[in-house]
């Protein structure tokens, strides 16, 4: 089982430079994947796209490719012809609009800032083995947090497996005394209206069928158990687990709340309200899951 939250990092040389990879992912129901690097290597993130693919099916990851100088390298500066180019420009166009144009320091700076000069940024050529090697060792960073936080994961739904089959096993408990319970109250009932019937009598015998038939949650209680067993297999299986198992746990909310609705008591309804409580849980917490 992986997490879908997950964060690797590396860094490798590359010339006087230092190129670092970071990847990140958060929840998403498909895989949102997104790219940063410098604009010269655009070809490389079709690269980059495929590895990651290769590890991760689901969330929104994002991959940041920068690429910083070496401590005290002097690798920028000032295009002063550009400047003093743009400047002229400038100038022409003011006076063809009728405006006088006096730059002061603030727009000087401002120009010489929008004409900065430095080292070569790596080819393409050059970078892809590095970013190769970088981008490798932060996947494996990001797939084993991934798969870290899978684990504990995977033990808080053991345990909450646990619990639904606990409250399960308590429903089934009380399922075959409901009647009874229905039919003394019936009686009670029927005593205190001052209707003496006797207990074989038709009438009372067919109410308390109709009553059996209506609360009978055998079949619920079946496929509950079933859910049960397919979900804790899922949990263990490899691959993708998150969208598997939302059906399931769909289709065991559907059954909880079939038996909250058939069983009429307070026994089983008190434990109908912490199924679903847990549930819902575990359908939170599901959302966290590759």
């Amino acid at each position: 089982m992986k997490s879908m939250t997950g964060y690797g990092r590396a860094s490798a040389p590359l010339g006087s430079h230092t190129l670092t990879v970071q990847v990140s992912s958060v929840n998403r129901k498909t895989l949102d994947l997104t790219v940063k690097l410098p604009g010269a290597w655009e070809a490389l993130e079709a690269s980059i796209g495929e590895a990651v693919r290769k590890q991760a099916v689901r969330g929104k990851i994002h991959v940041d490719v920068e690429l910083t100088g070496a401590p005290g390298a002097v690798d920028v500066g000032w295009d002063e012809a550009a400047a003093g180019a743009l400047l002229k420009r400038l100038a022409v166009f003011a006076s063809s609009r009728g405006v006088v144009f006096t730059p002061n320091a603030e727009v000087l700076l401002a120009l010489l800032n929008m004409n900065r000069s430095g080292a070569a940024l790596p080819t393409v050529d050059a970078a892809a083995p590095v970013l190769v090697k970088a981008l490798t060792e932060a996947l494996q960073n990001f797939v084993g947090m991934r798969a870290t936080e899978g684990e504990a994961l995977l033990a808080d739904f053991q345990q909450r497996l646990g619990t639904l089959a606990t409250h399960v096993a308590a429903v089934a408990a009380r399922a075959p005394l409901v009647t009874g319970s229905y039919r003394e109250v019936l009686h009670k009932r029927l005593r205190e209206a001052g209707l003496e019937l006797d207990v074989r009598d038709e009438r009372v015998l067919k109410e308390v069928a109709l009553f059996a038939d209506r609360c009978d949650i055998t079949e619920e209680l079946t496929r509950l158990n079933s859910h049960f067993d397919q979900f804790g297999a899922l949990l263990k299986s490899g691959g993708e687990i998150g969208r598997k198992a939302e059906f399931i746990l769909q289709e065991i909310s559907r059954e909880i709340h079939t038996i909250g609705s058939k069983a009429n008591d307070l026994t089983i309804a008190q434990n109908v309200i912490e199924l679903k409580n847990e549930l819902e849980r575990i359908r939170e917490q599901i959302a966290n899951v590759e």
